[in-house]
């Protein structure tokens, strides 16, 4: 028998006790009374009896004479003294508490029959092999059928099994008022019965508000893998570490991406023979800004990794076009599904040439529309390695307003997406722009090198994936740096090689 048990159920000792009509002197009649008084007064003895002595906290009672007139088994259980022996002594003095001691308890018991409600006091108390017992006592006076005071009854147990159950109190009380995590305590059909401060603000409700709820009234998204996790717990007891759980929490404002780091365990009944489950109490903290640190952290060093690789690749390449394309072969994984490479039409004019190119054409570069070419694309087919298609390039008939032409325009990163729609417009979107049917995400960066843009570099993300972000842009415009760098070789290249064809026909 557990200590909550036998101090909890003291606790649940009415105030008036039992009076003299139900316990106390009756059932030290003598034979004649106990005739006198008929079957069902027998039967009322003997239930007043067996509840006495099933009760989980130690009682005993005192007539007005401070005379022992009940002794249950509890009682025996702590001091060790049956009832045959403790009923009919007076008081505790000479047998249940040392001699300089029983003044001193006896007064103080027997003025609870005096005194309104209950009085709590701790005694030390003697055991039948005379063991000391600090016990804690909660007394309350018996009245007679005429209000008169008629005795005292006294409730104890152990104080240590008392500061047990107030320690345990204690800290429900601590984890559902100052805890700094949130505390939910799901009953067994994963319904939220308590919620403590911190969980009802990271949930977004008032505290009442969320009892008795499903949590797919609170929750959008992780709320499958939760209700796995708890029907587990119950099912299965607590898992042996903390998991970590992405949620979608509603709010007014929309959807919040949470991660909570939550611990499980399951609570039983302490009065029950065998564990009945109460429920899971749910504890988790958030930890949302360390996993995205994690992730970044994480996705930088990939990234990192692999622009150092594709430069080391890109570094014994002959032919600057297969640089320019080890560069995109790398930059796709894991950070988009397609890859084009497109340059402004024409040839990049050498370098003693540009200068002159520059001052005769500027009139006719406002006039003229800035013209692109595909000079490569990956994948070609959904896979494999990047094609080029051909140095001299395909043209692309963008239209007016392409991300690609206000990226050139600008001189700087463009993202564009099909936004929230369906899978026909987004679609038609795609293909409008002359991208893969499945595109719903593009981000367009220049390619500079020696103070020109040479073309435009565009990726582009199918549904699976989210929506390019500022992060993206940074690695998307290093990555552009160095394939504008190997375009730029390229391009002067063939430059060179024209002049010398010129200079050698002449």
């Amino acid at each position: 028998m557990s200590a909550s048990r036998r101090s909890g159920a003291a606790d649940a000792i009415p105030p008036d006790g039992p009076g003299p009509d139900r316990a106390g002197p009756r059932e030290q009649r003598g034979p004649g009374e106990q005739d006198a008084a008929g079957p069902a007064d027998g039967a009322g003895a003997d239930l007043l009896a067996a509840l006495l002595d099933g009760m989980d906290a130690a009682l005993c009672a005192f007539d007005a004479h401070g005379t022992v007139t009940h002794w249950n088994r509890e009682a025996e259980r702590i001091l060790g003294w049956s009832a045959a022996e403790a009923v009919g002594r007076h008081g505790f003095a000479g047998w249940a508490v040392r001699s300089a001691d029983a003044e001193e308890v006896e007064r103080r018991l027997m003025s609870a029959m005096h005194a309104p409600g209950r009085q709590v006091d701790e005694f030390a108390l003697v055991t039948k092999d005379g063991r000391r017992v600090l016990v804690r006592t909660q007394s309350a006076a018996v009245r007679g059928p005429d209000g008169t005071p008629a005795g005292v009854y006294c409730a104890f147990s152990e104080v240590h099994a008392q500061i047990d159950l107030e320690r345990s109190i204690a800290l429900s009380e601590a984890l559902f008022e100052n805890a700094a995590w949130g505390v939910v305590l799901v009953d067994a059909d994963l319904r939220p019965a308590v919620v403590n401060a911190h969980a009802a603000r990271a949930l977004g409700v008032g505290r009442t508000a969320a009892l008795g709820r499903p949590l797919g009234d609170l929750l959008c998204r992780g709320v499958e893998e939760l209700e796995s996790a708890l029907a587990h717990v119950l099912a299965e007891g607590a898992p042996p570490a903390p998991a970590e759980i992405w949620v979608g929490v509603r709010g007014p404002e929309g959807e919040r991406r949470r991660c909570w780091r939550s611990g499980f365990v399951r609570l039983s009944s302490p009065l029950a023979e065998e564990p009945v489950p109460l429920g899971v109490a749910w504890l988790f903290t958030d930890v949302t800004d360390t996993k995205r640190a994690e992730q970044e952290a994480a996705l930088l060093r990939f990234r990192t990794q692999q622009l150092h690789r594709a430069v080391r690749v890109a570094a014994e390449c002959e032919d600057p076009w297969d640089a320019a394309t080890t560069h995109l072969d790398f930059a796709l994984a894991g950070f988009a599904d397609h890859a084009l490479l497109d340059r402004v039409s024409g040839p990049a004019p050498p370098d003693d040439a540009v200068e002159k190119a520059e001052t005769e054409t500027t009139e006719k570069a406002e006039r003229t529309p800035v013209r692109l070419v595909r000079v490569a694309a990956t994948p070609a087919t959904g896979a494999g390695p990047s094609v080029v298609t051909g140095r001299a390039g395909l043209p692309v008939g963008y239209g007016e307003g392409h991300p690609a032409l206000q990226c050139l325009e600008r001189g700087s990163s463009v993202r564009a997406g099909a936004g929230t729609t369906t899978a026909d417009r987004a679609r038609s979107w795609a293909l409008a722009r002359q991208w893969p049917a499945e595109t719903v995400h593009a981000l367009c960066t220049p390619l500079r090198s020696r103070g020109r843009t040479l073309g435009v570099l565009t990726f582009l993300r199918g549904p699976s994936r989210s929506s390019f972000d500022r992060g993206d842009t940074a690695h998307a415009e290093d990555v552009a740096a160095h394939v504008a760098a190997a375009l730029d070789l390229a391009l002067s290249a063939g430059g060179e090689k024209a002049v010398e064809r010129r200079r050698g026909g002449s």
